[in-house]
């Protein structure tokens, strides 16, 4: 996958910007404030998330204008192909022409993986920064995960609304269980998903940290879930949240959430059998986030046999 033409205007602090990038590898300078960082998000955007550094679209816009309008040409499945983006309260986007129904339509469409001091998240913050890390990784290769991440929220919100009625003495707890299976049903995918891109993920990392620290430490990644499986097929784990659930029923009641399933899983990245959370430099750290990208990036060529594009912001420092 190559970017062949970019366009901006109005994004951020930058007023109006195209130019054409090389093949390889690009490199962005100046000085702070001048809109490297803006250049790189606004390019993620393509990947059909929102922005890593907000979640406010407004704040997208340069300030005093009504709109932002961005535009890329990307070679991409054997073609050129062109996509662009209208953004006010809102982000409109068009595929080859084409207006698209929502900008996840792009997942699968444009690959990046970007690396920024905000990646840092990952292996310092807890358990929903690794949950994010990952159920973006695998939207960008299986785009319709994003659609089960989608249907277990919505699944689970119905069911956190019904033990708060029970709480309130308000129902039956037999009104739990068609929601219990659809959650476990659902939730049994994700963690499926999650098990077979970790399995990847971990050799690709693995391999990048090893260059890194020039063969001295190890790097391991671990997925902690939240109930106990005899295995990992789609079954045996719909079948285990389910006797979880089940198990839970009166401490969901009483605390009124729904206390395991996917939602509450943990990813453990260690070093030498270490936490590198707890027990990590502030360098081992940078080093796994970095790594964590990297292997990233090798699993999406591995899977679909292109290269995605590397947006590194600041990855000196």
């Amino acid at each position: 996958m190559e970017l062949e033409f970019y366009n901006a205007e109005n994004y951020r602090n930058i007023e109006n910007i195209s130019f054409e990038p090389s093949p390889g590898v690009n490199i962005i300078f100046g000085d702070n404030a001048q809109g490297k960082t803006n250049l790189i998000e606004s390019i993620w955007l393509f990947t059909g998330f929102r922005s890593f550094r907000t979640m406010k679209t407004t704040q997208l816009v340069r300030e005093g204008q009504d709109f932002a309008r961005l535009e890329i040409d990307f070679f991409s499945k054997g073609r050129s192909q062109n996509a662009q983006m209208f953004i006010d309260s809102k982000r409109l986007v068009k595929i080859n022409g084409i207006t698209q129904e929502s900008p996840r339509n792009l997942l699968g469409e444009f690959k990046a993986v970007v690396f920024s001091p905000v990646s840092l998240a990952v292996v310092q913050d807890g358990p929903s920064e690794k949950r994010r890390f990952l159920d973006i990784a695998i939207s960008l290769i299986k785009p319709n995960y994003a659609a089960f991440i989608s249907r277990y929220l919505k699944t689970m919100a119905h069911r956190n609304a019904l033990l708060r009625q029970m709480g309130e003495k308000r129902g039956s707890d037999i009104l739990l269980e068609p929601w219990d299976f659809e959650l476990a049903a659902t939730g049994a995918k994700i963690i499926s998903y999650r098990y077979d891109y970790l399995e990847k993920l971990k050799d690709s990392a693995a391999h990048v940290y090893d260059g890194i620290s020039a063969g001295r430490e190890k790097m391991e990644l671990e997925y902690l879930a939240s109930f106990k499986s005899p295995g990992k097929s789609e079954k045996e784990l719909a079948e285990a949240m389910l006797a979880a659930l089940a198990k839970n029923r009166d401490s969901d009641i009483r605390r009124q959430q729904t206390s395991v399933g996917p939602h509450k899983d943990d990813l453990d990245i260690k070093i030498n059998g270490l936490c590198a959370r707890t027990y990590g430099s502030q360098g081992q750290q940078r080093s796994c986030a970095l790594a964590l990208k990297l292997g990233e990036a090798a699993v999406i060529n591995q899977i679909g046999g292109e290269r995605p594009i590397a947006l590194l912001d600041d990855v000196m420092s």
